[in-house]
């Protein structure tokens, strides 16, 4: 298994971390099963939030590490401070709302990483950081970062915690993959450092060494190996209509095709293998469905392209 030793916590966790979006208690069975087969193979790195499945990704997870008693095996990364329907939650009062609430349904007293779903660009870094730094040290987190932060605004909230001799974001989780982001798949605030316009981002993340845990990695199923130009609106949902499925996206799929058909491997491995073959740090996070996904996902770890086959996928002959 491929691994990597996350910051501050001291863990060495697999690259690969499983999303729970789809864990739950009303499919609880199916669920432990998945978590089960992950940490089988190796994978021991969980991505959650606390509006994933209304909560119950959390509860989910924190029955199956209850029953386990598996708790120190596993890397917990969950998310709060996303926007409800009264607005933006990036605040003091509401970061700890739901940190305390996301624990009490995790049944646990710390969790590994705690990112901050969103951001809020009005609300300044200083509060943030210090409110982060509370629960630090009050032992409740092990490090903080963002995720759909740009790069600018983390390095204002490092460079705040620097001059404040605080303890600064030590993660990032926005978008990245072989398939460009084309649209905000969920709303305005999603953001992305894949293509060239992240080139800046991934340039300050390979400087840092800050591990960026890259959501929706295989485009949320645009690259799954069943999507074709005939059949996406039936196999993508809304976000991945709207964030990936166009037409320079099917072309770096073709290009995929090509490639995995070439070297014996999957459209989802090549996929994956692209992110890892990447200058900075990044732990994909991957929906597998069943122990064969989890499987193959965990094979594609030992697989690495080269720069140029990576350039060739983004951009085929040019």
């Amino acid at each position: 298994m491929n691994t990597v030793t996350m910051p501050n916590s001291g863990k060495t966790v697999s690259r690969f971390f499983l999303g729970t979006d789809a864990i739950g208690l009303k499919n609880y069975e199916q669920s432990a099963k998945r978590l089960d087969a992950a940490l089988r193979l190796g994978i021991n790195a969980m991505d959650s939030a606390y509006v994933y499945v209304g909560g119950d990704s959390e509860r989910a997870l924190g029955k199956w590490m209850k029953e386990r008693d598996n708790r120190d095996q596993v890397y917990i990364a969950t998310k709060g401070a996303h926007p409800d329907a009264n607005g933006p939650k990036v605040n003091p009062k509401a970061i700890t709302a739901d940190l305390m609430e996301s624990l009490s349904r995790l049944q646990t007293t710390y969790v590994d990483a705690y990112l901050l779903h969103r951001d809020d660009p009005t609300v300044p870094v200083g509060p943030i950081v210090e409110v982060l730094n509370e629960h630090l040290a009050a032992g409740r987190i092990h490090a903080f970062g963002g995720s759909n932060w740009t790069h600018e605004r983390v390095r204002e909230a490092n460079d705040y915690a620097r001059a404040h001799k605080l303890t600064p974001f030590t993660l990032t989780s926005p978008y990245f993959g072989l398939c460009l982001q084309v649209d905000n798949p969920w709303g305005p605030g999603c953001v992305s450092i894949a293509g060239e316009e992240g080139r800046e981002a991934r340039a300050y993340y390979a400087e840092h060494r800050m591990p960026v845990l890259s959501y929706s990695s295989l485009g949320r199923g645009m690259l799954s190996g069943r999507v074709t130009r005939d059949n996406y609106k039936e196999l993508l949902d809304h976000a991945a209509l709207t964030a990936y499925a166009h037409e320079v996206n099917f072309q770096r799929l073709d290009r995929a095709r090509q490639m995995a058909g070439e070297k014996g491997i999957t459209v989802p491995q090549l996929g994956l293998a692209y992110s890892l073959s990447q200058p900075i740090l990044v732990c994909p996070l991957v929906g597998a469905n069943n122990e064969e996904e989890l499987r193959q996902t965990v094979e594609a770890g030992q697989i690495r392209l080269t720069e140029q086959e990576c350039a060739w996928l983004e951009n085929g002959d040019e």
